[in-house]
């Protein structure tokens, strides 16, 4: 098996770069190219530092940019990564899954229809009722737009107006899936598979622009909607509408176990939990039935 220094070349004397973007550049390309993939632990800085016959501090300025690029993350005690830069919506079910390992868990999300959670819990509540995930408790609690009052998106496309059809359709689909997740925690506390699960659903007037996901306090996921134009059928009729599309955001991942002399990951989630607290009980009220 190839370890990650056999990708990196020595330094050219006649590169007009200076070493440290010579060694910055080396490891991008390695990443970039895949010769270095997500969850690589990379040589440490003293390896590095023999390897090119350079100082420390040469090495040191050549991770920077790579950090601040999100291509490393550095774990303090363990070592410094190859960053998984993005996590596509299925990437969060190892995540959420290694969440339910623990003996408390506690999810929160804010967005727009919570289908991708629902998906992704649909599994792991599985693995809690064959008895191969036992937390004690489950906390879950989902912060939504609003399909009941006019909204900016979804809208249609041909009018860019809000339209209490495509309101209606974006609810049925947000309901499928909220059921499915209040009913599936629900019913863990009522076969006695944890001692306590709570499922809160709380809904707000503001558009779908973003998702967040909540695992833990340690973790956070946050993605952009893309809003996509594309034709639906409404009462047997199609119309074009303008759609926040949740399957086609790409999520970034902080995590609060980050070095925090490397990475913002700490001061994300802290940040992010404020924000979500902040507007759970401020501007939210009952998701209604």
């Amino acid at each position: 098996m190839s370890t990650p220094a056999e990708f990196l070349a020595h330094l050219d004397p006649e590169d007009p770069r200076t070493p440290s973007q010579q060694i910055s550049n080396q490891i991008r390309a390695a990443i970039k190219l895949g010769k270095l993939k997500a969850g690589e632990k990379l040589p440490s800085q003293p390896d590095l530092a023999e390897r090119y016959g350079v100082a420390r501090e040469t090495v040191k300025a050549a991770l920077r940019p790579l950090y601040a690029e999100r291509l490393l993350i550095s774990r303090q005690g363990s070592g410094v990564f190859v960053r998984a830069q993005t996590e596509l919506p299925v990437g969060l079910r190892p995540h959420i899954e290694a969440a339910f390992e623990r003996p408390h868990v506690r999810i929160d999300f804010a967005g727009f229809s919570g289908e991708t959670l629902a998906n992704t819990l649909s599994e792991v509540l599985d693995k809690v009722r064959a008895g191969r995930l036992s937390p004690e408790s489950i906390a879950v609690r989902i912060m939504l737009s609003d399909p009941g009052v006019p909204l900016a998106l979804p809208c249609r496309a041909d009018t860019a107006a809000d339209d209490p059809a495509v309101r209606k359709r974006a609810d049925r689909i947000t309901r499928r899936a909220v059921d499915s997740i209040t009913d599936g925690v629900q019913e863990l506390a009522d076969l006695g598979l944890v001692k306590t699960a709570t499922a809160e659903v709380r809904a707000h007037s503001a558009s779908p622009l973003f998702k967040l996901y909540l695992i833990n306090d340690e973790e956070a996921f946050f993605g952009f909607y893309p809003v996509l134009e594309h034709t639906v059928t409404i009462d047997k009729a199609p119309v074009p509408i303008f759609d926040p599309m949740g399957k086609d955001a790409t999520l970034f991942h902080f995590s609060s176990g980050d070095d925090a002399d490397t990475s913002n990951g700490p001061q994300y989630v802290t940040q992010a939990r404020t924000w979500f607290d902040s507007v759970w009980t401020t501007i939210t009220r009952e998701y209604p039935q």
